[in-house]
């Protein structure tokens, strides 16, 4: 059965690195999982992989679990199949699916989650859980081979979502932004999650974790709110 955290985000308000997320990653992690195999892809432009990871081990290591990162393996795939779980790591989106495919690993992580391994990603590493990755937030500063994704669950979500516009900007909201997604791919879904929001997917079904609902947005710029706590089926989406 597949096991996947998707969180909005590392941080939530005033908190330290990922300090809001104990409850979460041990709803993923315990009881399935000692070693960890992150991946810091994401990462690796304005501070290096060996920084990226130890921001993230001692998190992992005070909750329990070993980590350590997949760029000290000189065979990638070699470390994705031998991999207990796996922790993908956010920053820039199009970054992490550009490496990803690049060290071949896309159909791997995609087999070996569908199996049951544990997959828990935050920012970017829950935009590439998704069929695509074209309602990231990020901007393209590379180019992948393709914007598909690891298409682990049938919905695109929207990480760091934050509704309305600052004082002063006169740009699209992120409403806009995703009514303008769904007005040009009318047969595809989004949900948004705030940030220190999470979904727990367990084989066929989400449940919202964290203090704030997620919404699910639809055609003609209407959007439901998920309230936390409650499970939903993944194909209702």
């Amino acid at each position: 059965m597949k096991q996947i955290l998707m969180m909005s985000s590392s941080r939530k308000g005033n908190l330290g690195y990922l300090e809001h997320a104990d409850d979460q990653l041990h709803a993923l992690l315990k009881g399935r999982a000692k070693r960890v195999l992150f991946v810091p892809y994401a990462g690796g432009i304005t501070f290096s992989y060996d920084e990226y990871e130890s921001r993230v081990k001692p998190v992992f290591e005070r909750l329990g679990y070993e980590l350590e990162s997949i760029h000290h393996h000189k065979d990638p795939r070699a470390a994705v199949e031998q991999a207990e779980a796996i922790a993908v790591g956010g920053g820039n989106t199009f970054a992490l699916l550009d490496r990803m495919y690049n060290a071949g690993i896309v159909g791997l992580i995609r087999e070996r989650v569908n199996g049951g391994m544990p997959y828990v990603g935050w920012s970017a590493g829950s935009n590439v859980v998704c069929p695509t990755i074209r309602t990231t937030n990020d901007m393209p500063i590379v180019e992948p081979p393709t914007l598909k994704a690891l298409n682990l669950i049938p919905f695109q979500v929207n990480p760091h979502f934050i509704s309305g516009k600052p004082a002063g900007h006169n740009g699209e909201s992120r409403e806009e932004r995703l009514a303008e997604y769904l007005g040009i791919n009318p047969d595809e879904r989004v949900v948004g999650i705030p940030e220190g929001t999470a979904l727990h997917v367990q084989g066929d079904n989400a449940t919202v974790l964290g203090e704030f609902d997620a919404l699910y947005f639809k055609q003609g710029g209407a959007i439901d709110k998920i309230a936390t706590g409650s499970t939903f089926a993944l194909a209702s989406i």
